[in-house]
């Protein structure tokens, strides 16, 4: 890139080996902080950028590329998803839009297994049981959770993700693997996993794992109607999107005792509110939303939005290219 460097702008702190990729390439700019860019902020430093790194957070919206100019060539997000990008306005302006897809595989397959297992044995009851002094004699009745063993796993979403969470979970005696997705995959035969319609996934799924994307398709799909059709004793996960469910239709199930447990690592809107009913429920297991908080997963996912935007300058094909 002969002449003058292109301007980057970076919307946080990001792990040093995105860094490494641009620096001797571009001049950048970051806005220094873990928390989310103003989007006052965010107008004021993006004028004149060629390029914008940012985050799931950052709304990428008409307002923000109007405010960076005609220069701007690419934005990358550091995340799979790219909601916040409005994709047609970039269209219009020639400006490509990159995402980091298929380097958290791994981290949110786990972080899906390890909540599963949190909320099926009711693990967090049990440490805030010793914590709050609750711990007393053996009672025959306490903290009872649910086995994997001979259950059957429904899977809403059989893509990397969801994939992996299935071959992951096999070795814990499930006795039957379904999934629902928008068409039957070839290999689901690996792990024995048949394709059954949404009501037979909620039906009779003792245990649904939502790993899917969030569509005007499955956009509250886990609803009222939903979870009247699913087992009293089914527990739901989802490391999926947080508007795949209607979170005050959970709150009704989880308390009339349509459905057992749920574990979410996504919720809509995030952060949930302190005060949001969900949170106080002894059986909702809420996390932070920390399926790739892992520093193998963050350091890829910075490599990969760094070299994208590398990539549109040197006019190579980026990795995660998802316009134009």
């Amino acid at each position: 890139m002969p002449g003058e460097k292109p301007k980057v702008y970076i919307t946080r702190r990001i792990p040093k080996p995105g860094i490494d990729i641009l620096k001797d390439h571009c001049n950048l700019s970051f806005w220094d902080s873990d928390e989310a860019i103003p989007k006052e902020d965010l107008l004021k430093h993006v004028a004149g950028i060629d390029a914008l790194l940012c985050m799931l957070t950052d709304p990428i919206d008409k307002e923000v590329l109007d405010a960076a100019g005609a220069n701007l060539k690419v934005v990358s997000t550091m995340s799979v998803g790219y909601e916040h990008i409005n994709i047609e306005e970039c269209k219009k302006r020639n400006i490509f839009v990159c995402n980091t897809p298929n380097v958290s595989t791994d981290s949110v397959a786990e972080l899906t297994v390890a909540l599963l297992l949190l909320t099926c044995r009711r693990l967090l009851e049990g440490v805030n049981a010793v914590k709050n002094g609750e711990w007393g004699k053996w009672k025959p009745m306490w903290l009872c959770g649910t086995e994997l063993s001979q259950r059957t796993l429904g899977i809403l979403g059989l893509g990397r993700i969801g994939y992996g969470v299935a071959r992951r979970l096999k070795p814990f005696g499930i006795k039957r693997l379904i999934y629902n997705d928008v068409c039957s995959v070839g290999y689901a035969d690996d792990i024995d996993a048949k394709f059954v319609d949404f009501d037979t996934l909620l039906s009779e799924s003792d245990i649904i794992c939502i790993c899917c994307n969030l569509t005007p398709q499955t956009k509250h799909i886990f609803n009222k109607n939903a979870f009247k059709k699913m087992k009293n004793s089914a527990i739901l996960i989802n490391t999926g999107r947080g508007g795949v469910i209607q979170h005050d239709d959970l709150y009704e199930a989880l308390t009339s005792d349509q459905i057992t447990a749920a574990g979410l690592d996504v919720t809509e809107p995030e952060p949930l509110p302190m005060d949001h009913p969900l949170v106080g429920l002894h059986n909702c297991v809420i996390l932070p939303h920390m399926g790739s908080n892992t520093w193998d997963s963050r350091n890829k996912m910075a490599e990969t939005a760094a070299g994208n935007i590398l990539a549109v300058f040197r006019n190579e094909t980026a990795i995660g290219q998802v316009n134009i």
